[in-house]
């Protein structure tokens, strides 16, 4: 049970679940800004989506056909990558083509099914599809066990030489369904207070 193994300490020391979704964006959105923030930090992402953004004045965020009247030249001055910028405009073809579902649709789909239809795109594999799963979709039972702060976090809070391997940190997570997500935050939290001291 979920509450069993997390309650004591842990949960005392971090409090209760702070899973903040962003249940407003859609599909395709979501994808993008994870891109934005694959494997470079916080801040500098985030200053790199600020500039995108900021080539289409008057919106919050654009549309994929606007995302596809943009040229390389102007996304890689923004700071994406060249790899980046190809996989933004691949998510931006593929929700024009139907490929990549509205959110009304993405709701009607299961976790597998949203998994499998998204990671065909170039550049998206299944940790980015879980974060969609998670903070966007508002899923309960999502454990991406190929995260390494989730797996760093169990090897803290057993006292593990090393972290598990996905596959073991699966089967573990079996018992905590259908909470997996809140399970995924606590894991982070955990590895977060371990980094601290």
């Amino acid at each position: 049970m979920l509450w069993g193994r997390f309650r004591f300490g842990l949960i005392s020391k971090v409090g209760l679940c702070g899973l903040e979704q962003k249940s407003e964006r859609e599909p395709y959105q979501a994808l993008v800004r994870s891109v934005a923030y694959q494997q470079i930090h916080g801040r500098a992402a985030a200053a790199i989506l600020g500039r995108f953004i900021a080539l289409f004045p008057n919106c919050d965020f654009p549309e994929p056909a606007q995302i596809l009247t943009v040229d390389d030249a102007s996304m890689r001055a923004c700071g994406f990558s060249a790899s980046k910028t190809a996989t933004i405009r691949e998510i931006a073809q593929k929700t024009v083509a139907g490929v990549v579902p509205s959110r009304a649709e993405a709701e009607r789909l299961s976790n597998d099914e949203l998994i499998a239809r998204l990671t065909s795109l170039r550049g998206v594999g299944r940790w980015t599809v879980e974060m969609l799963l998670m903070f966007s979709l508002a899923r309960a039972d999502v454990l991406p066990i190929d995260d390494f702060g989730v797996r760093e976090g169990w090897k803290v809070l057993k006292g593990l030489p090393q972290q598990p391997k996905p596959k073991e940190l699966g089967e573990i997570g079996l018992a905590w369904a259908p909470y997996r997500s809140t399970a995924a935050w606590y894991l982070w939290r955990a590895a977060d207070l371990a980094r601290q001291k």
